[in-house]
């Protein structure tokens, strides 16, 4: 009796949902503006289209007949109604098609009649969806695709005037087109937490500043390692720099012996600084490019503006942990024995990650 009952909560348990979230979907959207209007085009798995129950004939084939009236409210449901676009009416659904793997003309469709299909399994079809709204302000577009409860992780790639946007789950609100200034002050704001964020910048930055006394050496240092930094940062962000997988893991381990270095200088307490700062901020620039590689696709027609952006950001959180550590250590001097603590403390977890990045770095 007790089998026959758990039998049947799972019969229910599968009618209710339907079937599985996927694990990956990818979805595309197609955004253009004509005559005051703004039309969205967009592509998402048949699969990712939940509670919904898809007829089959015999074999275990699609019933796309069956199907094709209930297009229309799956679109609204599950895309029309999630995608929000600021300053223009709701999205209305225009026309729907199902589309095989292979189908590549989704790039020219703007909602011509459904074509005909075959055999097929709903399993490995493609959802298009032909969608429109008119502008009510006239400002950028700003987006939010919404399409992250299609599945578990999803990537929304949004093209619009030439320009493709990767967007990893539910990215918020995304200008499309920004001004300069919008640009400016977004990257602003992301090289300032990517310098707050990062540790092995922060442990860097302490070692330069633990030994030093004068205002004018701690100026000429982090003068050095910005000029370094700046440098290879703007030169990996305009394509200056290899591009092999090899790279990214390789600047992670020179980062981590830099930090090495640095600790074990100041326990020998090497002079002359500022040129071993600016040599250590040539390989930290390609560490903060590799964050920016992931932004920069935010740039818009603003590409330089973003970096030099990006690059104050940095120079500005760099700033207030220097500053503060050294007005800290005026007011509180370490004595040797803290100093040479902190250092082996510092130097002890470069080491280790210079060995976890070493095997990472192997792989490859």
């Amino acid at each position: 009796m007790f089998v026959r009952f758990s039998l049947l909560v799972l019969l229910l348990g599968s009618l209710a949902y339907g079937h599985e979230i996927p694990s990956d979907v990818t979805a595309r959207l197609r955004i253009a503006e004509t005559n005051g209007k703004v039309n969205v085009v967009a592509r998402v798995p048949l699969k990712a289209m939940r509670d919904v129950e898809f007829p089959e004939l015999p074999g275990g084939y699609l019933d796309v007949a069956k199907l094709a009236p209930q297009l229309q409210q799956i679109a609204e449901t599950w895309i029309g109604n999630s995608i929000r676009i600021r300053g223009v009416g709701p999205l209305r659904v225009l026309a729907t098609r199902l589309a095989i793997d292979s189908d590549r003309t989704f790039e020219d469709w703007q909602g011509q009649q459904q074509g005909e299909l075959g055999k097929v399994v709903w399993g490995q079809l493609w959802f298009d969806v032909s969608m429109e709204t008119e502008r009510q302000e006239q400002r950028a577009l700003v987006i939010r695709p919404g399409l992250h409860g299609l599945g578990k992780q999803v990537l929304t790639i949004v093209t619009y005037r030439g320009r493709s946007f990767e967007l990893h789950g539910d990215p918020g609100y995304v200008e499309l087109d920004p001004s300069w200034w919008s640009a400016a002050q977004r990257f602003t704001v992301s090289g300032f937490w990517h310098i707050l964020e990062g540790m092995d910048h922060l442990l860097f930055l302490a070692c330069l500043v633990l030994p030093v006394r004068a205002m004018r050496g701690l100026v000429w240092m982090i003068t050095s390692f910005t000029v370094g930094h700046s440098i290879t940062l703007i030169a990996a962000a305009i394509g200056f720099a290899p591009g092999g997988l090899w790279f990214p893991p390789a600047v992670e381990v020179a980062i981590a012996a830099t930090i090495l270095i640095a600790a074990l200088g100041n326990l020998s307490q090497i002079e002359s600084r500022a040129p071993i700062a600016f040599c250590f901020g040539l390989i930290h620039g390609f560490g903060f490019s590799f964050a920016l590689k992931e932004t920069l696709q935010f740039a818009g027609s603003h590409l330089m503006t973003s970096l030099l952006a990006f690059n104050l950001g940095v120079e500005f959180g760099q700033l207030l942990i220097v500053g503060g550590l050294w007005v800290a250590l005026r007011y509180v001097p370490l004595s040797r024995i803290a100093q040479i603590t902190l250092n082996v403390l510092i130097a002890h977890t470069a080491w280790h990650w210079l060995l976890e990045r070493f095997e990472i770095l192997r792989k490859y």
